[in-house]
């Protein structure tokens, strides 16, 4: 697969990497702050890469080592919206995109992440850190307060941190964030941990993995009966993959699977 079945942008490079497809904020000079082009580029990609099977995760982080997401661009007019008359605006459009992914997203953390920024970090299903990465919710310094990013980040981390950093707007440290939750690893080496984390999961049976986010995500609102009914056929779907019977042959065997992907 070339990379031109993704199209970049001043503001954003799209671009395959093996089996992952890294979406890169490149507004350094901005902090790598989100404008309404960037946040496009990315649903546009996430949606593409939904039906390209030899995309198997997508990495999603910012240009430099300064900042993965500084938020909202406070220099531009329009800020938070473009056009009042439209319900559906370019971050929620991203976040109810992102969510409905079944590639799985890894944020990969290479500094500040602050307020949209913790958005675009708890939308993805893992995430890895820098060391020097900072995280918050400075809103209220602003006038203003987290929202659509609460929808995707109250259910990572205690309330009581989450209320916290939303009232007082001060900011948290890498190992912070990890003892609540917030991510998976923190590194020195953001990259190292990055391959060491993709390594693990490109192994893996590609149709358990898509079929298996959208069991994990499609749970997580529903009620326990819900759940149990749902999960039970879903299991039985699963084994139907010829992925599922490589497995169990492989297993069997004493030998590594040759997944297909189906």
């Amino acid at each position: 697969m070339s990379n031109s079945t993704f199209s970049s942008t001043p503001e954003l490079q799209v671009a395959q990497r093996g089996a992952a497809l890294w979406l890169t904020i490149t507004r350094e000079e901005r902090r790598n702050a989100m404008s309404h082009a960037v946040l496009a580029g990315m649903a546009q990609a996430i949606e593409q890469a939904q039906d390209l099977r030899d995309i198997r995760a997508i990495v999603v982080t910012g240009a430099g080592e300064k900042a993965f997401c500084a938020g909202a661009d406070l220099q531009s007019a329009n800020a938070f919206t473009t056009d009042y008359s439209e319900p559906r605006g370019h971050l929620a459009r991203l976040l109810r995109v992102a969510r409905a992914s079944h590639v799985p997203l890894i944020a990969r953390v290479n500094g500040a992440c602050m307020a949209g920024g913790m958005g675009l970090m708890s939308m993805c299903d893992m995430a890895v850190a820098a060391r020097h990465a900072v995280f918050g919710l400075p809103e209220v310094k602003v006038g203003v307060f987290p929202a659509q990013v609460l929808s995707v980040l109250q259910h990572l981390i205690p309330r009581r941190a989450l209320v916290e950093m939303c009232l007082t707007g001060e900011p948290i440290t890498s190992a912070q964030a990890l003892e609540m939750g917030l991510v998976n690893y923190v590194d020195d080496d953001v990259d190292a941990k990055l391959d060491w984390l993709l390594a693990r999961l490109l192994d893996k049976s590609p149709a358990a993995i898509r079929r298996g986010l959208y069991t994990l995500k499609s749970v997580e609102s529903m009620a326990f009966e819900e759940s149990m009914s749902f999960t039970e056929s879903q299991i039985a779907l699963f084994t139907l993959t010829e992925d599922a019977k490589e497995g169990q042959k492989a297993f069997q065997e004493k030998r590594k699977p040759n997944w297909v992907g189906h």
